[in-house]
């Protein structure tokens, strides 16, 4: 049989750009990672260990301390961890009521500060991105630099297992991102003047970082794992995350006492990892798949672009991963309602408001140290989702918390100087209740990006087979996705 050259372009780009090898391509390669790894004692789980951590002895962790770079924390890297490291029956979460989010529906959030190392989700994205080019001879931990492009936590996450593997990693994130990931990669990273690269800008910087992924990419002792088109990203999730969250969703189920149905998954896009969860989700549930975004950045909206604080969603592309054609609904959160429930989940004044005011119970109040940036902008968009399907009370909708408070103390900072003055109290709550929580707006937008920060905190826009609605500026059918979804100019595979 005669094979094309387009036949081998597409067998090419499947192996280097996509991580999709089949086959051992480098067998001297997978014979060094043998090497290294048996002389560090390292042993690599599968995605479907990690799906299901019953599947293996809880003592294979040993006394490793979860936070520290020791192997046996690559057995960790899944969601059925508490703070301290243990294991349990299911993963973490808390099922956020009326009272806090003035919707019928159980919101769902599954909590990510549990994972190892950098207590953050994204070290599964990091693993799942290198455990394939490992097994297929790509990877060579003896002779490779690894390069982790991100905008904090899964660079955070691939130094974590570079230095476990005792190969060198380089970070490349933006420069605006919180002091607090800058401080974990100075302790972690052996060289950190040069392993950490900061390019310009902040979250929505994105192309700056494949700037910079693209002329380290000119050194062949340079392997650059791009969390945007590894499709292990893809599969990690699908697999490990989308099961995770099909778990919690039936022991809330359970405790519930009501027959809930899993209506809505809301996810912002990020790299596209975590999103594919809801391609699982939507096999075995039936859930819609809602992707988020900023308000200040409407990629996939308007087809528009601008500078944001939701720190770990990226933005300005659609991710090569990103399954497009199944994704149900688009909302877009505003920084300001991320940052400021950030500083009113994060005061004391904030919370007694919650509980006083709001009567939120303290249980609850106790998770809110749990939720990050993002966290906070998927639980605003699953508020939304809510609205706008006109969801209830046996309507669940599940979400992730990918990181948590810990990560933002810098940021706390930031926001109470700028907004209030260097302080939070009790009018301030009350003010920021209004404004994010008590009447979270669904409107399409339409209006300018310059505009998008000042009017609303969310909006949202559903497209599918029998529905379809764009904002006005989108309008021109060939700066659309096949789906109908808005897709940048820039995204990463050339096509719309």
């Amino acid at each position: 049989m005669t094979v094309s050259a387009g036949t081998d372009a597409i067998a090419h780009a499947l192996e280097n750009q996509f991580g999709l090898a089949d086959r051992v391509v480098d067998a001297a390669a997978l014979a060094n990672s043998a090497a290294r790894f048996k002389e560090r004692g390292i042993t690599l789980p599968t995605f479907a260990q990690l799906a299901d951590p019953s599947s293996f002895d809880a003592a294979v962790v040993g006394d490793a301390d979860k936070n520290g770079p020791d192997a046996r924390n690559l057995w960790r890297v899944h969601w059925y961890n508490d703070m301290a490291g243990n294991r349990v029956g299911v993963p973490d979460h808390v099922v956020l009521p009326s009272s806090l989010t003035g919707v019928e529906s159980p919101i769902i959030v599954v909590f990510g500060d549990r994972f190892p190392m950098i207590t953050a989700h994204k070290v599964l994205a990091a693993y799942a991105c290198l455990a394939p080019r490992i097994v297929t001879g790509q990877f060579d931990p003896t002779r490779h630099r690894a390069i982790w492009p991100s905008t904090g936590n899964y660079a955070r996450g691939g130094i974590a297992i570079s230095r476990i593997m005792a190969s060198r990693g380089v970070a490349i994130l933006p420069a605006g991102m919180s002091q607090e990931r800058f401080d974990w990669l100075d302790k972690w990273c052996e060289n950190p003047k040069d392993d950490v690269i900061r390019t310009v800008g902040t979250e929505s910087n994105v192309k700056e970082i494949y700037d910079a992924c693209n002329e380290l990419a000119k050194d062949p002792g340079n392997f650059v794992l791009n969390q945007f088109c590894e499709f292990g990203n893809h599969l990690g999730h699908y697999e490990v995350t989308g099961r995770a969250l099909g778990h919690a969703f039936e022991a809330a189920r359970a405790a519930s006492g009501r027959d809930l149905r899993l209506a809505a998954f809301t996810s912002a896009t990020g790299s596209a990892g975590t999103i594919a969860a809801g391609d699982r989700l939507k096999q075995e549930y039936g859930t819609r798949i809602v992707a988020v975004e900023a308000l200040e950045c409407p990629t996939m909206l308007e087809n528009g672009f601008g500078e944001h604080n939701i720190q770990g969603i990226g933005d300005k592309h659609i991710p090569l991963i990103h399954n497009v054609m199944n994704t149900d609904v688009v909302v877009a959160v505003s920084d300001q309602a991320t940052d400021q429930l950030y500083a009113m989940f994060n005061s004391d004044d904030g919370l007694g408001y919650l509980a006083d005011r709001r009567h939120v119970p303290r249980q609850i109040l106790d998770t809110l140290q749990h939720f990050g940036l993002s966290s906070i902008c998927n639980v605003l968009a699953a508020i939304s989702t809510a609205k706008v399907l006109g969801l209830g009370a046996d309507d669940a909708i599940v979400t992730v918390a990918t990181d948590g408070a810990a990560l933002y103390p810098s940021e706390y900072t930031k926001i109470t100087a700028r907004d209030f003055g260097n302080g939070f109290t009790n009018l301030d709550a009350a003010q920021v209740w209004g404004e994010h929580l008590a009447n979270v707006p669904t409107a399409t937008r339409s209006s300018s990006p310059s505009e998008s920060g000042t009017a609303s905190s969310t909006s949202a826009t559903t497209h599918g087979s029998n529905s379809r609605a764009l904002p006005s500026s989108c309008s021109r059918p060939a700066g659309t996705s096949r789906s109908g979804m808005a897709c940048a100019a820039c995204c990463p595979c050339g096509t719309t």
